[in-house]
């Protein structure tokens, strides 16, 4: 039976920073561009249709009109962007790295705001003592656009962390030991 060498296996995270990370990044953008969809139909609708803001369902709200108001949805959402930015981090080197970081740290924040409402959802408390939950910046800001603002900052950062990332320097992969940015087939030096 041949021993398993503990030190050379490489961990989950570590093979999906590496052999996996093109992939796992692909598959959570399309991830964050549905998401994005969603928030500009639910702009236009408001905007370029005149509908007032508890019409303006986006498209999943339309025929699931549950999905809109669920804080469960929208904190779960938050919950996972914040997970995959952080789980997805180590795949990242150089500037690319460092705007992922602010990527993830508007996020966090991003997710604590959508903490705040989901708890005002669950315990029946209101931050305002108003009829309905409300974030810290929504008290400044209507909830459509500030998730529009939210949406913007955490993404115009994670963007170009990926296009950096994406042309990294052959020291950046090897650092990283992602495929991503290589010709499909090569592999970085070490791998």
């Amino acid at each position: 039976m041949a021993e398993f060498d503990v030190a050379r296996s490489p961990g989950r995270l570590e093979t999906l920073n590496r052999k996996h990370h093109h992939t796992a990044l692909n598959v959570f953008m399309v991830i964050v561009i549905a998401h994005w969809a969603e928030h500009l139909v639910q702009a236009f609708q408001i905007y370029a249709l005149g509908w007032k803001t508890p019409a303006a369902r986006g498209v999943l709200g339309m025929p699931f009109p549950w999905l809109i108001t669920s804080e469960w949805l929208h904190y779960g959402y938050a919950l996972v962007m914040l997970a995959v930015l952080f789980l997805l981090r180590k795949g990242f080197a150089g500037r690319s790295r460092q705007w992922w970081n602010l990527a993830l740290g508007l996020q966090f924040w991003h997710h604590i705001e959508h903490l705040l409402l989901f708890l005002q959802a669950q315990m029946g408390w209101r931050l305002t003592g108003g009829g309905a939950p409300s974030s810290i910046v929504q008290l400044l800001i209507p909830r459509v656009e500030l998730h529009l603002f939210y949406n913007t900052i955490v993404t115009i950062p994670m963007v170009i962390a990926v296009v950096l990332h994406r042309r990294a320097s052959a020291a950046e992969r090897e650092i990283t030991g992602c495929r991503c940015g290589l010709p499909a087939g090569r592999a970085p030096a070490h791998a």
